[in-house]
């Protein structure tokens, strides 16, 4: 059963505009001919476009306009990023930074808990032009476990280590804290990674688990709880607020999944994907989501001969289900069809909802959003066009998920929470929505 399908009303004008100026044949696989014979051009003037997502869970009309604003701000560093001539990697990384530091958000500073009252994050970052990837799990005391992971990419890209071994691409744990530090990253103390927000939802989870749970379970929770309750004052404590909401279970269930992530393009056409979670809440200590995994948190890959679309994609949801159908790199996969609409309907409907590997499961829960592009080249009068289309979407199968979107010539990012249709079911229905806009430059 689909939920939503809304497409291309986001950004309207700029879908009209793109439609008259799209090529008269299908966009083909013109890409790496344009790079190569345009290596020797100046481009005038900057410019690039930047998706993110707050997570696809549940969002709270009380707390719309803190996750909106929190993805304006994400949308704005990527952009002063692409301003400054930064690539994709870089600009992705620096959304991500903000969306990590934000209270609101399941990354980073606002993270949940594991069932030790402790904070493990995930995170990782894909580059499109030379393919190569940087991930970390299950890292506790980095205030920015993105940065890690995009170090991570970049020594790779540097060749092969002392005696010939190859440099690591994803670190777990202790070792990877002892990496980050070595390499420049400073580590955060414990007591400053914990969010007032991020403690009241893991106290509220632990209250509610001690209702369905006896004995050593109930036991571990407790110290859990107690372990977490020395990081605050006495009067932070006693400042539990009313009885939860009508709809506290919802928004403090298995619903409340709410990873972060960046899709970004910059000028030259290359594009990065990048994703950051603290895991779900009350998880086992060394749990690894799939903010971390290859092709299940994030990818990334630019257009080759092969491909006639670069795409990037992050994803968002419950790990497990995102791991186990590897949905970053199945709808990447899926975008080199001609309708990047209805492929990534049917990718999200076969490869995710209706997938053989979690055919056990009553309810699927995730989200991406999606960025495909191609080069097109037109030539006026007086100077030659450069522009790139992009398209860009995002879809869930949870109740909503919230998304910012600006490209490198917009004053200001525009915000999104896009919700389930009332009456359908998380799990089995699904919400798209997206629109298309053009980035424009000028070939001395």
């Amino acid at each position: 059963m689909i939920g939503l399908s809304s497409y291309a009303g986001v950004m309207e004008s700029l879908t009209n505009a793109a439609e008259e100026q799209q090529p008269s044949s299908p966009l083909t696989n013109s890409w790496s001919i344009k790079q190569e014979s345009s290596k020797n051009q100046k481009t005038k003037g900057v410019g690039g476009f930047v998706l993110v997502h707050a997570g696809a869970g549940y969002h709270s009309e009380s707390k719309a306009k803190e996750y909106k604003h929190v993805c304006k701000r994400a949308c704005q560093r990527a952009v002063d990023q692409l301003k400054a001539g930064a690539l994709a990697v870089e600009a992705v990384a620096a959304a991500l930074v903000e969306l990590e530091d934000s209270p609101f958000t399941n990354a980073g500073m606002g993270s949940n808990l594991n069932l030790l009252g402790e904070i493990e994050c995930d995170a990782s970052i894909m580059d499109g032009k030379s393919l190569h990837y940087g991930a970390v799990g299950a890292i506790s005391g980095i205030k920015n476990p993105v940065l890690v992971a995009k170090r991570l990419l970049s020594e790779a890209q540097k060749g092969k280590l002392s005696a010939g071994r190859i440099p690591p691409c994803f670190l777990v744990g202790r070792g990877a804290h002892d990496w980050a530090v070595s390499h420049g990253i400073p580590p955060c103390p414990s007591e400053k990674m914990f969010s007032l927000s991020a403690y009241k939802r893991n106290k509220r989870k632990m209250e509610l688990a001690e209702k369905m749970d006896t004995g050593d379970q109930t036991k571990k929770r407790r110290q859990s709880s107690e372990n977490v309750s020395t990081m605050f004052s006495v009067e932070t404590l006693t400042i539990i607020g009313p009885p939860p909401p009508a709809d506290f279970e919802v928004e403090n269930g298995s619903a409340c999944l709410d990873t972060v992530g960046a899709v970004v393009v910059d000028l030259e056409g290359n594009v990065a994907a990048a994703v950051s979670s603290g895991g779900l809440a009350m998880k086992h200590s060394g749990r690894v989501g799939q903010a971390a995994h290859y092709g299940c948190g994030c990818w990334a890959e630019n257009a080759c001969n092969m491909n006639p679309y670069s795409t990037a994609v992050s994803t968002s949801g419950c790990g497990e289900h995102l791991i186990r159908t590897m949905l970053a790199r199945e709808c990447s996969a899926a975008m080199q069809s001609e309708d990047a609409h209805q492929a990534l309907l049917e990718a999200m409907q076969n490869k995710f909802i209706s997938s053989p590997f979690l055919a056990s499961e009553d309810r699927v829960l995730g989200g991406v959003i999606v960025l495909r592009c191609c080069r097109c080249v037109e030539a006026q009068p007086s100077q030659n066009i450069q522009g790139i289309l992009v398209e860009f979407l995002w879809s869930h199968t949870t109740e909503s998920m919230c998304v910012g979107y600006m490209s490198a010539q917009d004053s200001k990012a525009k915000t999104h929470i896009s919700r389930l249709p009332p009456g359908t079911v998380p799990g089995q229905s699904l919400a798209i929505e997206g629109g298309v806009c053009r980035l424009i430059n000028v070939v001395e």
